[in-house]
């Protein structure tokens, strides 16, 4: 039985008011450089797990707009041009913006929120490193 396997039967099994979140490993550290992402089962739940400039973050892959497998899609960053860029193109953020494959839908990865409209967002997980192996559990993070 894998190790996701016993987690998600002890969580099953615990009573509701008991249940304390269950750790999932989903690979080494040193599998996620900076920049780097992957869609792991975590329990019921498909997450997408990123390394954004050496700090994790996980996200339930399911894109609030039309369900879709809004993990799957490219990471970028963001063009703005305003007063602070004194109305010239910049381009900043890179690594930080997951765009949805379906609709173009832009997610910022450490908020989970969407960028257009501002209260569509992403579900987000616990995710920590711990003896160099990383560590989702289903709640907010």
């Amino acid at each position: 039985m894998s190790n996701n396997q016993e987690a998600a039967e002890a969580e099953t099994r615990a009573p509701r008011s008991a249940r304390t979140p269950v750790e999932y490993p989903v690979g080494r550290a040193s599998e996620f450089p900076p920049g780097a992402h992957k869609i792991v089962q975590v329990g019921t739940q498909e997450v997408g797990v990123f390394n954004v400039n050496g700090d994790f973050h996980a996200l339930i892959n399911v894109c609030p707009h039309q369900y879709g497998p809004v993990c799957a899609g490219p990471v970028g960053g963001e063009m703005s041009c305003n007063a602070k860029t004194d109305w010239k193109f910049h381009w900043s953020r890179d690594g930080e913006i997951l765009i949805c494959p379906w609709h173009g839908l832009e997610f910022d990865l450490i908020t989970g929120h969407c960028l257009a409209p501002k209260e569509m967002r992403l579900r987000k997980c616990k995710v920590k490193v711990v003896d160099g192996e990383v560590r989702v559990s289903l709640g907010s993070g």
